[in-house]
């Protein structure tokens, strides 16, 4: 019997897309990833800050981290990001869902030593959480760059998987009188809080656009 390709879709087949464009449009939507990998049989999954980069995931942490370490070295690993968008209320216990996107990536992570490149790493990840934000910053100086392990992980196979829409019911139960519907889910920047050393410094473009961004969602 033919074992499936790791990153192929086995159940609701029908919600799995393998275009990249799709796997990039969730993954650039996202921040937060949990990193899955196997170091002498004992598996972890650790949650990281990611910024895609092409078809690889930047992800970065101490050089004291021994599980930074060993992805670096290059063994197996599996990335996983979910975006959860509603609540999915049916009549009956059994059909109650989310809608949600998400994205399973597996690949192979190496150590980005060039100190131009993980400056230039660094500086992607801070303009992935927010737009034109690594302009309005210091970068990273050499022992910042010394203190810090920067990975790039190449996405060898992913797949995206989506639910979206309403309610999925048994015809017998429609006639039930209990709501049903969806409560959609909605991230939202709140008022910028600036550090009491910042004065009366007004707050800068990038976070302007956030903020502006998110009145007209």
């Amino acid at each position: 019997m033919r074992t499936p390709a790791r990153h192929r879709v086995q159940r609701t087949r029908q919600r799995a897309s393998y275009e990249r464009e799709a796997i990039h449009a969730i993954l650039d939507a996202g921040m937060l990833a949990h990193v899955g990998f196997c170091i002498d049989a004992q598996p972890f999954v650790i949650p990281m800050l990611y910024a895609r980069d092409g078809d690889a995931v930047l992800l970065h942490g101490s050089i004291a981290s021994r599980l930074m370490h060993r992805l670096g070295e290059g063994i197996p690993a599996c990335l996983s990001v979910t975006h959860v968008d509603g609540l999915v209320l049916a009549r009956s216990h059994f059909h109650h869902s989310v809608n949600y996107r998400s994205v399973v990536a597996f690949g192979r992570a190496t150590l980005v030593e060039d100190p131009v490149h993980k400056a230039a790493a660094l500086a992607h990840f801070v303009d992935a959480l927010i737009p034109g934000r690594a302009a309005e910053s210091r970068p990273a100086d050499r022992n910042e760059l010394a203190a810090t392990r920067v990975l790039r992980l190449e996405i060898e196979d992913a797949s995206a998987k989506v639910r979206d829409g309403g309610v999925k019911e048994d015809a017998a139960d429609l006639a039930l009188p209990y709501w049903a519907g969806v409560v959609p889910i909605r991230t939202q920047h709140a008022a910028a809080q600036p550090d009491a050393s910042a004065g009366d410094m007004g707050l800068p473009a990038s976070v302007l656009a956030l903020l502006a961004q998110g009145a007209r969602a």
